[in-house]
């Protein structure tokens, strides 16, 4: 039986040198494999058809926009999902989705090995291969940027001398990832740590400084899950879109960061995600009216060890399985409206309310009506504090 290599095929320079590539290197056929996560640009038709022009045998675009938004933007949400407390996880919540369809089209039209284009010094290597081998461990996995010593420079000269059809040149020094949840841009003079972010790197946020008027929206939850703004009904997917357009014009969402990599590298990114941020800050707020305090202090390191487990490539493990569960009972309450300010680069929460809020007036009030019992405090603090009490008296006794 011929080789069948899936490939997750993006459109670009790279994926498009590899169907000829991998043909000429495994003997075998090319399926390409689009996932289209609402990262816009070029139509997917024309991706489509750039594959079968570049010698794939099919050529498939998958429509996982309301896919990727609710299964695996929503949980994101749901767990705050922040690695290193500020990346929210644009690349990493992609990959596993992206997996899912590579192993149900090598099901389907009988593949024998799937591919990616993944060097070996990033996270998304491991995402995927994880990946694979979490779901079909027989399928054989080709890496030919890592196995190969695959360039940019190579993948040019490969498409000029097969006369590949190529519209990519080596003027562009970045790597950029993008879908619906937000941008990734890296290398070129961004390697440089010195080098401030310039104004053309960015594509979903606006510059914070142009001076916009400031726009006041309110975010209506479910269990954890947006479903209002500004009263409209909205799916996950739409709220997403509306808030990359409308932080996106008050540039909220821009991050510049040095990121810890699975690795062992540090490497420096840029991020812009205008919707994630938005959202999770707005759930996390909603949250510190409608989770319990041991509940919310104990969730605050679930959160990073969900967030943790994603980052790593870990969607599929039984850990995070067991993480998602925990997150999602504790998202029964999380329901209720925020209001925000959007303004200059920054997010501003100045409303809250929910019929499931914790909040008590009549508790919290220093005015007349207080039902504070204060007489039960000065026990509470002495016991509080007795152990400490207990241990620096022992301590000053036996200081040297």
């Amino acid at each position: 039986m011929t080789d069948r290599v899936v490939l997750a095929y993006s459109g670009g320079l790279d994926t498009t040198v590899a169907i000829p590539y991998l043909k000429k290197m495994t003997g075998g056929e090319v399926v390409a494999v689009s996932i289209d996560l609402g990262q816009g640009g070029e139509d997917m038709e024309s991706v489509r058809q750039r594959a079968l022009g570049a010698g794939a045998v099919e050529a498939v675009v998958v429509d996982a926009k309301d896919e990727f938004a609710e299964q695996y933007c929503l949980p994101t949400i749901k767990a705050n999902g922040m690695y290193m407390k500020q990346y929210p996880l644009v690349s990493a919540i992609s990959r596993p989705l992206i997996v899912k369809h590579l192993v149900e089209a090598a099901q389907e039209f009988g593949g024998t090995h799937v591919a990616h284009g993944c060097t070996g010094k990033g996270n998304d290597q491991v995402r995927f291969e994880v990946g694979f081998t979490d779901n079909n461990p027989d399928l054989k996995i080709i890496a030919p940027a890592r196995d190969y010593a695959w360039t940019r420079d190579k993948a040019i000269a490969f498409a000029e001398e097969n006369n590949v059809p190529i519209e990519q040149s080596a003027s562009s020094p970045f790597s950029i990832d993008q879908n619906v949840w937000g941008r990734a841009i890296e290398t070129g003079f961004l390697e440089d740590l010195w080098n401030p972010p310039t104004k053309d790197l960015y594509a979903y946020t606006e510059e914070p400084s142009l001076g916009q008027a400031p726009d006041e929206v309110i975010i209506s939850f479910k269990a954890g899950a947006p479903v209002a703004i500004d009263g409209r009904p909205v799916t996950v997917l739409q709220a997403i879109e509306e808030l990359n357009r409308r932080a996106g014009a008050q540039g909220v969402g821009r991050l510049d960061m040095v990121e810890d990599r699975l690795i062992g590298i540090k490497s420096r990114e840029i991020y812009e995600a205008p919707g994630a941020v938005t959202l999770i800050t707005a759930h996390e707020a909603l949250e510190d009216v409608t989770v319990e305090r041991e509940l919310a202090r104990y969730k605050r390191g679930i959160d990073a060890e969900w967030s943790n487990q994603v980052y790593d490539g870990l969607w599929f493990s039984p850990l995070k399985k067991s993480l998602d569960a925990f997150i999602e009972s504790t998202q029964e309450h999380v329901t209720g409206d925020i209001r925000l300010v959007l303004h200059n680069g920054a997010i501003q929460i100045n409303g809250r309310r929910s019929e499931e809020s914790l909040y008590d007036f009549n508790l919290a009030t220093y005015d007349t009506g207080d039902t504070f019992d204060q007489t039960l405090s000065k026990g509470f603090v002495a016991l509080h504090g007795l152990s400490s009490k207990i241990a620096n008296s022992r301590d000053r006794r036996f200081a040297k």
